[in-house]
């Protein structure tokens, strides 16, 4: 299967959206996201037309999009920058669609956010992910994240922080 990726632009706020209420129905979402289906769905457009811009570009943030042949839109994860002067970049509500996943896409989508942070001066990327969400672990592993040993808690529970430098080590 063939893909593009790409950053959003502002006017896609229906397809940010339909694709993170697709996410937030995934089986492990309560695990992944601090949303709920139930909450987003009820969000007004301005909500998404405000998301959307923000992680266009122009905006201080990058959201990502993988797109197969057909325009379906599969995949995503935004990162966000300045962070207190961090010289990370956090990546958050990183989504790949079951029947996609494999196919190279998250591995695309953090070497896209990797540039974006690079771009900006900063040299690692910076997750996290839940405990229990081992599919998810295994995933960012393989595309070169360690953990750091620290454990934050959150909402859903705990969740460990992992790492990457932005340019990562040969596979």
């Amino acid at each position: 299967m063939t893909f593009s990726i790409r950053r959003i632009e502002t006017d896609e706020w229906r397809e940010v959206r339909d694709l993170r209420l697709r996410a937030l129905q995934d089986p492990v979402a309560a695990l992944a996201f601090l949303d709920t289906f139930e909450n987003a769905s009820e969000q007004p457009d301005e909500f998404w037309q405000h998301r959307a811009k923000q992680a266009a570009e122009g905006g201080p943030n990058g959201q990502f999009v993988t797109i197969a042949d057909d325009g379906e839109w599969f995949g995503s994860a935004t990162v966000i920058g300045d962070r207190d002067a961090a010289p990370s970049a956090l990546v958050v509500g990183v989504y790949v669609a079951d029947g996609h996943r494999g196919s190279g896409a998250i591995e695309a989508l953090f070497d896209e956010c990797a540039a974006w942070a690079a771009e900006g001066g900063l040299t690692e990327l910076t997750l996290e992910v839940h405990v229990d969400n081992h599919r998810a672990q295994a995933a960012y592993v393989r595309c070169g994240f360690t953990r750091t040993g620290q454990i934050t808690e959150l909402e859903n529970g705990r969740e460990y922080v992992m790492t990457r430098p932005v340019v990562p080590a040969p596979r």
